[in-house]
Formats: structure tokens, C-alpha cells, sequence
């Protein structure tokens, strides 16, 4: 079992946790984690982009000369796509980019990019995250004191505080998350994976 130390939020060692090798010791699947990446990104498209046909342009109506004898080739409209302000020929119209991945999937996934974390050294347990006040500062000298500055951060709560994230909304390349909101985009994404203890024992808890 990967063993972790637990930190508080002064950056002292306070004790250590025994990871689940079923979610945090598995050898990652590269696969897996680039078809979630993939579809988080395609999931996250709006799809909005459209251009017009030429039967969406407006005028075109008359012919602009007769079928035969000018040398011209034949035309029935200044709209076609060869025409300058004519329509698009083929251009992208709203759709949505959106694809499912099955379950199995998405939890070797999750539990890949958790396991990469810890073999890279990049997941800090801390034995409970909380702020006394709305006090962005604070959450700077606590994730200086874990050794979290500097670098993105990820911190993942068991259960949403408020002064927490606020805490830390202002703090460029950080983000907080809760267990059941993490993904494994945001957990690739971040140089470190900041999470509370009892966050750890409700990410085991439904992924084991």
C-alpha cells in the first residue's frame, strides 16, 4: 500500500495514511486518461459556430447575365461561394461535440490519474483544511508552508467551505473541488494535488 505523510497546515508532519492500492496504486492507464481528457475538452464546447449558405445570404436574387453569349461562364447567382459576399461552401453549422464514455471506464481512469499523482510525488495530505476568515493571505502561507506555491494547485474538500474557497478564488493557477466534483482533466492539469484527509477516505470510499 503507498504510504503518504499527512501534513497540517503549518507544513509539519503530523502522521501518515495508508493509500488503497485499488484506487491510488494502480499502474496508470495512459489510454484511459486521454479518452476522459478528450471528452471533458468535447464536453466542454458550445458548438455555437454557424456561417450562412447561399441560401441564407441576403440578395442574390437576379441573375447577373444572361445564360449564353457574354464569354462569361454561366451564373444564376452573385451568392455562390465563388462570389465575394457569397455563402460558405460547407462551413460549420451548430452541432454538439458531446460523447459518452462508459462507467468502467471513467473509474480506471479516476483512479489512474490518482495513482499518477502519487508515483510523481505530487498528491499532499493535509489532516484538515479550514480558515478562520475570508482571508486570501492565509491560503497563500498555508500552501507555501506545504510546499504547493508557485506551482497550480488542486485542493479537494469533503464537504464545501465557504471561506476556503473563497479563501482561495483570487489565487491565480489554484482551484478547489469537492470529492464528488474532481475530474480527471483538473487532477492531470495541476502540478499539485492538494487534499484534505477526509477527502482521502471518500475518494476510497467510492472508487475502491
Amino acid at each position: 500500500m503507498p504510504n503518504v505523510k499527512v501534513v497540517d497546515m503549518a507544513g509539519n508532519e503530523v502522521s501518515s495514511v495508508e493509500l488503497s492500492d485499488s484506487v491510488f496504486g494502480i499502474t496508470p492507464n495512459v489510454a484511459a486518461m486521454h479518452t476522459m481528457v478528450v471528452n471533458y475538452l468535447a464536453n466542454q464546447r458550445q458548438g455555437t459556430q454557424s456561417t450562412l449558405t447561399r441560401t441564407e445570404v441576403r440578395g442574390g436574387g437576379k441573375k447577373p447575365w444572361r445564360q449564353k453569349g457574354t464569354g462569361h461562364a454561366r451564373q444564376g447567382s452573385t451568392r455562390a461561394p465563388q462570389w465575394t459576399h457569397g455563402g460558405i461552401a460547407l462551413g460549420p453549422k451548430p452541432r454538439s461535440y458531446r460523447f459518452t464514455v462508459n462507467k468502467k471506464l471513467k473509474r480506471l481512469a479516476m483512479k489512474s490519474a490518482l495513482s499518477s499523482k502519487v508515483l510523481e510525488n505530487e498528491m499532499i495530505v493535509v489532516d484538515n483544511i479550514t480558515m478562520n476568515e475570508y482571508k486570501t493571505k492565509d491560503m497563500i502561507k498555508m500552501l507555501g508552508a506545504i510546499g504547493a506555491e508557485g506551482s497550480k494547485a488542486l485542493i479537494v474538500m469533503a464537504e464545501p467551505d465557504s471561506k476556503v474557497i473563497k479563501s482561495a478564488s483570487n489565487i491565480p493557477g489554484v482551484k478547489t473541488a469537492l470529492v464528488n466534483t474532481i475530474n480527471v482533466y483538473d487532477i492531470l492539469n495541476y502540478d499539485k494535488f492538494v487534499v484534505s484527509k477526509e477527502a482521502v477516505a471518500k475518494i476510497e470510499e467510492v472508487y475502491a
